[in-house]
Parts: structure tokens; C-alpha cells; sequence
């Protein structure tokens, strides 16, 4: 059978069948997204733990976040890695499935945000094929192209705290996702004035 017509009889979960019909109307808003992760192969790794905020009319909304870390012990077990992490951390946490349905259900229609954001959008496609569900529609906009379309520099890429040192944005003792988010959101506000973004 032809893959087209697989996905067009293709039974999703409910929440990802909601989410695609979000797509009928514009975005309102920015999401700017973080993630960490086990390592930098989406076949193999895993999301660790995620945040977001939501940037509406040139502000960091802080009541509109979400920040959750995913209990992953099958991995963290398979691959002999501890699971300190997951049991120190005071942030909510949640088991794989429900931490994406409530991103997807957060992040709806909305224009992602983030650094190196491709890398952050293939890992949630390749979390969100396990559980039956197509890839991510929203657009993404990466605040290190940003910067690096704003300078006219096209040979070089800048770590997150390449671009918060030269935007003077504080580097934050406590490391997490949701801190990062807070950042690539302060980044991002700055970057969208210089380059009339609306």
C-alpha cells in the first residue's frame, strides 16, 4: 500500500488529531522551546526533561511555561546510566506519553522558537512517532540563524552563551531546560526588533 494513503487512513491519538486541526487558523503566538536530552541522535536518545514560555506581543509571558522532566528509567537502565537526575530534580515529572501530549496541547499552532531548534523539533518527531503520531507542522525560527542572518555571518555557529554574552543576558548558575527557554526568549525579543519580525 502506497505510505500516502497509509497516513491518510492512519488512526491517531486524539490529542495529536486535535492539534492538527489547530493548524486551520494563524498563529498568535511564539513558543520558544528547550530541550535536554541524552545525546545528539534522535534514533537512539531520549528527551531528558523540556521548557517553554510563551512570547506574545514582544513579552515572556511566565504564567504561559511548561516544564516537565520525562521519566525515562528504561533508558536510563538499558544504558547504565543513573537516574539522579530524574530523582533530584524538583520539576514536575512526567512519563514520556503524558509530557508530549501536554507539549503539543501547550505549544498548538504556535511559531517554535529555540537554538539550534531543528535539532529540539527532531527529537520531538522521533518521541512522537512512538507513540503513532505524525511530525510537528509548526514553523520554527532559530535564534542563532537569527543572529547570524542580522551580522551577514555565514561560516560559524554560536552556542547559546556565544549569544547571551554578546547580548549582555546574565548566564544563570541553576541549568535546566526552562532556564534556557528563559534565555533563547530573551534572545529572541532582541533579535525580532533588529529584525522587524512581527
Amino acid at each position: 500500500m502506497l505510505d500516502w494513503l497509509k497516513n491518510i487512513n492512519k488512526d491517531y491519538p486524539e490529542f495529536w488529531k486535535n492539534y492538527l486541526t489547530k493548524f486551520e487558523s494563524k498563529p498568535n503566538k511564539f513558543v520558544v522551546i528547550s530541550t535536554e536530552t541524552s545525546g545528539l541522535n534522535p534514533d537512539k536518545d531520549v528527551i531528558l526533561s523540556l521548557g517553554a514560555f510563551s512570547v506574545i506581543d514582544d513579552s515572556i509571558v511566565i504564567k504561559e511555561n511548561f516544564e516537565t522532566v520525562l521519566l525515562q528509567y528504561k533508558y536510563l537502565q538499558d544504558n547504565g546510566l543513573s537516574n539522579e537526575f530524574i530523582i533530584e530534580s524538583k520539576m514536575m515529572k512526567m512519563p514520556e506519553p503524558d509530557a508530549l501530549e501536554a507539549l503539543v496541547n501547550f505549544i498548538g499552532n504556535s511559531i517554535l522558537v529555540g537554538h539550534h531548534i531543528n535539532f529540539d523539533v527532531e527529537m520531538l518527531n522521533a518521541a512522537l512517532e512512538r507513540l503513532d503520531c505524525g511530525r510537528l507542522k509548526n514553523e520554527a525560527l532559530d535564534v542563532d540563524m537569527m543572529y547570524r542572518k542580522l551580522t551577514d555571518i555565514n561560516d560559524k555557529q554560536f552556542s547559546l552563551d556565544d549569544l547571551c554574552e554578546i547580548y549582555k543576558i546574565p548566564k544563570s548558575d541553576r541549568n535546566s531546560s526552562s532556564e534556557d527557554a528563559y534565555r533563547i526568549g530573551l534572545l529572541f525579543l532582541k533579535l525580532k526588533s533588529r529584525l522587524g519580525i512581527k
